[in-house]
């Protein structure tokens, strides 16, 4: 089996029974924010493009890059399109042209031509991705390979009883806007990233574990950011903090704890993937040359990406559009029908909105979305517990494209600064991901349904008897739970809990069961 990298979570996959070209991301994301580190831009792409089947995990956008599929992937392949309680997925695809899906059964093994094997396992709660996240296994003579990208399971155990992996390809830098654009001190501000820095590589360590897959390579990261407004995102080896640490910090990290079956995929780069053994050639003579020189790679690199940034900045400005009014009349009939994620919310949401294309500059406008009383209107110099500020333009921009997922556009830009009272709230993200009807009744069901459920089963951590499903996800705590004294913490997200209370210390609401024998 060889494993080509084409960059960020995008890689070729070549067997004698097919190919499958997974990913493709190419074209800068998130209001011209991210970009592939390394570029990818020159590789041959009508090539790699000439695929039998095609794999787009999930719709955020360094995933599914929509001008490259039209422009570069083979209309005639098969799409292996993940389980999905919607169709957004398949629809935008067929927008791209393909027409040719295999729907597959979350979990199952589907059999190709030739003798090749796949299965994808969808995640489909509100919070993965947008409506959805996936993973896809694949094996081929024997060799078996997981590519996990972004996703986030609850466990592992559905892949490793298949066979033993050869090949595990996981996420383990940031995707986040967290902590870099709260409105917090300096010395806080490093703090929690590095306590999020910490959490993204126990996760994946905990991940390569349960596993144990004969070689690990660590994709879907980082993005580098070109913009002269977003440089200080880019982690050059002098912050703590930076939760964007790049494939080399990686094997660093991996190497303290005593990992060594770790293989770094440039794009370009090829591994041939055997039951035994794994070969790989990387199109640069050294790599640990190539990453010392990071900063020198992306000035050239910004450099030569500044048009495509200006070219993108000039379209977002749309003055003619009224953003209270649009706002009043996209959100206001979601709002009616929102019961979980308005109760949830529980209070306004504040949006200053600036006269430049971020953070900075004078607040123009001041909008309230409050939740309770179903409207959005002007704010009045009330308190609120939750505020985003960011620029008119690109609030104008997301009502000119009818855009249904704030997160997966504003907020993963990073071109705005947020401030709060309190815990994190996940249903205020959740519900700036869910701005069509579609969606937000997808996400209504879930919770209700998961708002009724009982998780029954308890198991003991350290001193404590606690349940076994974090109330967050439903993660299993005998694999990624850690007590330290009174304190749970899950590290599949990173929440923690006091047991002596079973108060959520992370959020509001999701309390824990748990008591000492």
């Amino acid at each position: 089996m060889r494993i080509t990298g084409t960059g960020h979570a995008s890689l070729r996959i070549d067997t004698p029974a097919g190919s499958i070209l997974c990913d493709p991301w190419v074209n800068p994301a998130y209001f011209a924010s991210w970009f592939p580190f390394p570029d990818n831009s020159l590789l041959d792409w009508e090539s790699l493009g000439d695929t039998d089947y095609l794999y787009v995990s999930h719709l955020h956008r360094d995933h599914f890059d929509a001008a490259h599929l039209k422009r570069f992937v083979n209309k005639r392949a098969t799409v292996l399109l993940p389980e999905y309680p919607t169709s957004e997925l398949e629809d935008q695809l067929r927008e791209c042209g393909f027409t040719s899906f295999l729907k597959t059964v979350s979990d199952e093994v589907h059999e190709l031509d030739g003798g090749l094997k796949v299965m994808i396992q969808a995640l489909t709660s509100p919070t993965d991705g947008p409506i959805g996240d996936s993973s896809l296994w694949v094996e081929y003579d024997g060799v078996r390979l997981l590519n996990q990208n972004d996703a986030r399971p609850a466990d592992l155990s559905r892949f490793a009883e298949l066979g033993h992996v050869h090949a595990h390809l996981l996420q383990f830098s940031g995707a986040i806007w967290y902590p870099m654009v709260y409105e917090l001190p300096h010395a806080a501000k490093t703090a929690f990233g590095k306590q999020k820095r910490d959490r993204q590589f126990d996760r994946t360590f905990r991940y390569i574990a349960d596993l144990g897959a004969s070689h690990v390579f660590p994709i879907a990261g980082p993005p580098c950011f070109l913009d002269d407004e977003l440089w200080q995102f880019n982690d050059l080896g002098t912050d703590e903090g930076n939760i964007f640490p790049d494939q080399w910090r990686f094997i660093e990290e991996y190497e303290r704890v005593g990992g060594t079956n770790a293989i770094v995929l440039l794009p370009g780069s090829v591994a041939e993937v055997t039951a035994d053994r794994a070969h790989v050639g990387h199109p640069v003579p050294d790599l640990g040359e190539f990453f010392a020189s990071k900063e020198a790679y992306l000035r050239e690199m910004q450099a030569r990406k500044r048009p495509v940034i200006e070219a993108e900045k000039a379209t977002w400005r749309h003055p003619e559009i009224d953003v209270l009014g649009e706002l009043k009349k996209k959100l206001e009939p979601l709002l009616d029908e929102s019961i979980y994620l308005a109760t949830g919310v529980g209070g306004p949401v504040r949006l200053d909105l600036t006269d430049d294309t971020g953070p900075g500059g004078e607040v123009v406008e001041s909008l309230v979305v409050d939740f309770p009383g179903k409207q959005v209107r002007p704010y009045a110099d009330e308190k609120v517990r939750y505020r985003f500020r960011t620029g008119r333009a690109l609030v104008e921009h997301l009502l000119h494209i009818g855009e249904v997922d704030w997160v997966n556009s504003l907020f993963l830009s990073c071109r705005f600064s947020a401030a709060r009272i309190g815990q994190y709230n996940e249903f205020v993200y959740a519900f700036f991901k869910c701005l069509s009807e579609e969606r937000i009744q997808y996400a209504e069901g879930w919770y209700d349904e998961h708002q009724r459920h009982t998780d029954a089963e308890d198991i003991t951590l350290g001193d404590w008897r606690v349940q076994r499903r974090c109330p967050h996800l439903k993660a299993d705590l005998s694999r990624f739970g850690i007590v330290e004294e009174n304190t749970l913490t899950c590290q599949l997200h990173g929440w923690k809990f006091d047991l002596a209370s079973g108060r959520c210390l992370t959020s509001v609401g999701h309390e824990i069961r748990a008591s000492k024998p």
